[in-house]
């Protein structure tokens, strides 16, 4: 690994090709932070898939390419004189200084929760109206629902026991049945987003990121499709042409490759 100075000289190599870029690419010196946040969100997943994937190699190269973002926007930025990367730099490790009183002060701290309700206490203080201001209006719904039940549980509205949000869900559920029966697709569609936000909610309780949860489902049942979509070809059928049943069979060998690998 490499020690603090090869660190700092490696930060400094990027700065140095970055500005060398934005004076001679053609394309870096047109790009502007409009035209670099789609990039920047599609890099974010990228870096998310490589975490998933548990692939390292692939992450370090992905935090790489955030990391190339970073130093273009604070480049963007110190030519409009309003800010460089010194700024993020020293703005972040302030705002970690202050958000840490237990570290970095004389507050005492007992655990990890009493970390995030002082957390969320301290942001208060800094003149947000609201805990919920720092939930991005554009986040997916299953992350944005997980990061609000997270907020608001950072100053103990919450729930005591995991029994407690079970017995909620399964209320939740028979709620949805009712509309289910009833046919009335508009309170079908609200009571169906209580359910969802009520299993992210026994999610959190059972130390379980749905997000991560239900990509990790996603994977499996495209891999075990994709195991059936071979299967019919080399049977030298589509599968319009298979029954359910002939289909389950391959759907079962792919269960079993799964538990195997």
């Amino acid at each position: 690994m490499n020690d603090r100075k090869e660190q700092l000289l490696a930060f400094d190599r990027l700065l140095t090709i970055m500005e060398e870029l934005r004076e001679q690419c053609p394309w870096d010196r047109k790009q502007t932070m409009q035209s670099l946040r789609h990039l920047t969100i599609e890099e974010t997943y990228e870096l998310g898939d490589a975490i998933l994937e548990n692939d390292l190699d692939e992450v370090k190269k992905e935090l790489g390419d955030l990391l190339l973002h970073i130093v273009f926007y604070s480049k963007i930025g110190s030519e409009t004189e309003d800010f460089d990367i010194a700024d993020v730099a020293n703005g972040i490790c302030e705002k970690l200084i202050n958000r840490h009183p237990h570290i970095y002060g004389d507050v005492e701290v007992s655990d990890e929760e009493d970390v995030k309700r002082n957390w969320e206490n301290i942001k208060l203080k800094e003149g947000k109206k609201s805990v919920l201001e720092g939930v991005p209006n554009s986040l997916p719904a299953l992350v944005k629902a997980n990061r609000v039940q997270e907020k608001v549980a950072g100053v103990g509205f919450d729930w005591e026991k995991p029994e407690q949000v079970f017995e909620k869900l399964q209320e939740e559920m028979g709620e949805l049945q009712e509309e289910v029966k009833a046919s009335n697709q508009d309170k079908i569609e609200a009571e169906f987003g209580d359910v969802l936000f009520s299993m992210v909610n026994y999610a959190r309780f059972l130390g379980v990121n749905p997000e991560n949860a239900l990509e990790r489902t996603n994977k499996k049942f495209i891999q075990r499709f994709q195991y059936l979509e071979e299967k019919s070809k080399e049977l030298g059928k589509t599968l319009m042409d298979m029954s359910l049943k002939e289909m389950d069979v391959f759907w079962e060998e792919a269960k079993q490759l799964n538990s195997k690998n």
